[in-house]
């Protein structure tokens, strides 16, 4: 994250987006595919990791091989196969939402996990065990432990959505996007952003 200073002086947070030419690789009707979308393509990949099926569809749209494809089901103009879609799409000042796999933070225990409070709140009713989850259940009536009950274990590596983002700054030179706020993610992940 960085941060830029608006036109009245005020300081923003903001995630530096880099949002190179993705192409249309792909017009689904609703006759031939039961359903409206346009897929497109992005990123560069080498022709000998390609399969000759995917060469083809990307043959179809005249364009090298690409190494991810995401649909959107709505678009405001008119597309054509091979078509080249830049930053000039975004305007300032409008809102979008950022999807992206949020950043994988290990095996946690239920504190941090779930928010247990320990002791100091005395939750689960543990006198001796600071972080511990405490009782899960009862006994020998279930005999198991119910599905969904909060425990310790793996946290991140989600697909998280982040609604409303203000875009702050386009510069169309670099095919980079000012986005106010975090966005999900490491640095230098994919992310899908969506207006």
């Amino acid at each position: 994250m960085t941060s830029i200073f608006s036109e009245e002086g005020k300081m923003q947070p903001c995630t530096v987006v880099e949002a190179t030419t993705n192409i249309v690789t792909q017009i689904k009707t609703m006759e031939n595919d039961g359903y409206e979308s346009v897929q497109l393509a992005y990123g560069e990949k080498k022709e000998k990791h390609v399969g000759k099926a995917m060469m083809g569809h990307f043959k179809k749209a005249n364009t090298s091989p690409k190494k991810k494809l995401v649909e959107f089901d709505s678009f405001e103009q008119e597309m054509k196969l091979g078509t080249e879609i830049s930053v000039d799409l975004f305007i300032e000042g409008e809102y979008v939402d950022v999807v992206g796999t949020s950043k994988g933070k290990g095996f946690q225990g239920v504190v941090k996990r779930h928010g247990f409070g320990g002791v100091g709140q005395s939750t689960h009713g543990q006198h001796n065990r600071l972080r511990a989850p405490g009782s899960v259940g009862a006994g020998s009536d279930p005999s198991r432990v119910f599905k969904g009950m909060r425990m310790a274990g793996r946290m991140g590596g989600d697909r998280v959505t982040t609604f409303n983002l203000q875009v702050l700054k386009v510069v169309p030179e670099k095919s980079l996007l000012f986005i106010k706020g975090a966005i999900p993610g490491y640095n230098g992940s994919i992310v899908l952003v969506k207006k």
